[in-house]
């Protein structure tokens, strides 16, 4: 948990008085929607109650200086001279990245010293380097001064990912940190980058993540792999589909007629993607009438077609979505995130949640030796600034 205090603390004692600000960026877990993102598809994340908090004040010459109460070394840089990854500091680079994308933007940069801590678990795929980009970005935009859209943010935050840090993340993560609305989810159209709350009413309902401890593996190689298989698609179904640049052109009838018409493989990732797009656009619908009922059976769907067409699931995610299955109160459970490892997210009426997080982690050790972690969560606000 975030200690606001010992923060504070230690920025008084390494830099004098009190922060001028504070910001919040929150980590995320995606609902339904998974693998559409790089297809030009629809997403349906939410925000949740973990964070990265920073506590900073502006600088009088050029230099970034930051301490996390998480790492045992500072990050500090100059705005002033080419800011260059390094290497043996991974944590330090988002915030080398975001400053890098900033400047290259055309932002003209204050420096700033900060503390900072978080909460979102690193390497379970809830993003945590997201919520420190989004952090370090509103944290230049406090002590600068200048105006910055959550749309533009996210761009930039993303581009330090994938230009500076060198990770090839879709822009999700970075948008719902930044965008994200108390009580909704957020239908992101990753074409577009149109976007919409969408309320998720959690008055009878949580929201509960279960990390598996198994760490993410052949995600790299696997993640290619679709993303060949899914142009594959493309370029098939448009010899058929004119006009068409994406799978999310494509309809579940028109896939339909034409799917004998793909290789095996092909098939299976193209219909994985289009009715889970076809899933996440029905899951706003139910979700804007109040069926939680009939938004778990979806999440159930996407599970099922992640597991056995897309193939990006695995023994521990199996194992953890079963036991959530078989849970009285659970309405629906799935992977989240890029598969072969990390979490699940379930949907269970609130006076389960108890049971499901003393029975679910006891069986699934049983059965995996594996210890797994859980967080209850609500669908949180995005970041923002707070001044001291």
């Amino acid at each position: 948990m975030i200690d606001r205090a010992e923060i504070a603390s230690q920025y008084q004692q390494l830099f004098g008085g009190e922060p001028r600000f504070w910001v919040r960026a929150p980590g995320r877990v995606n609902l339904i929607g998974e693998h559409t993102d790089y297809n030009d598809g629809f997403v349906l994340p939410a925000a949740i109650e973990r964070e990265m908090v920073l506590a900073v004040g502006p600088r009088d010459d050029r230099m970034t200086l930051l301490r996390s109460l998480d790492y045992p070394h500072a990050v500090e840089f100059d705005l002033a001279e080419e800011i260059e990854r390094a290497p043996e500091d991974p944590w330090g680079n988002y915030a080398r990245g975001v400053a890098w994308a900033l400047k290259e933007a055309g932002y003209a940069l204050n420096g700033f010293h900060g503390v900072g801590q978080g909460d979102v678990p690193i390497g379970s795929g809830l993003s945590s380097s997201a919520a420190i980009e989004v952090a370090v970005a509103l944290a230049y935009q406090a002590v600068t001064g200048f105006e910055m859209d959550g749309v533009t943010a996210a761009k930039l935050c993303q581009r330090a990912e994938n230009a500076f840090v060198g990770v090839n993340s879709g822009i999700m993560d970075q948008f719902i940190s930044r965008n994200a609305e108390a009580g909704h989810a957020l239908l992101i159209d990753c074409r577009s980058l149109d976007y919409r709350p969408i309320p998720l009413d959690t008055s009878d309902a949580k929201i509960v993540i279960a990390d598996t401890a198994k760490r993410r593996g052949l995600v790299d190689s696997e993640y290619n792999a679709r993303r060949a298989e899914c142009e594959t698609a493309v370029r098939i179904l448009g010899e058929h589909l004119p006009g068409i640049t994406a799978l999310r052109d494509v309809s579940v009838e028109q896939f339909n007629g034409l799917a004998e018409r793909l290789p095996e493989i092909t098939r299976k990732r193209a219909r994985h993607v289009i009715t889970e797009n076809d899933r996440v656009l029905r899951a706003v619908d139910l979700l804007a009438s109040g069926d939680l009922q009939g938004f778990g059976e979806l999440m159930n769907e996407s599970h099922r077609s992640l597991r056995d067409d897309y193939e990006v699931s695995g023994k521990e995610l199996d194992a953890m979505v079963e036991l959530a299955w078989k849970q009285p109160g659970v309405l629906g459970s799935r992977m989240t995130g890029a598969g072969f490892g990390g979490c699940t997210v379930s949907l269970l009426r609130s006076d389960s949640v108890e049971d499901f997080c003393r029975e679910v982690p006891k069986q699934y050790q049983a059965q995996t030796g594996l210890e797994p972690s859980l967080y209850v969560t609500e669908a949180a606000p995005g970041a923002e600034i707070s001044s001291q």
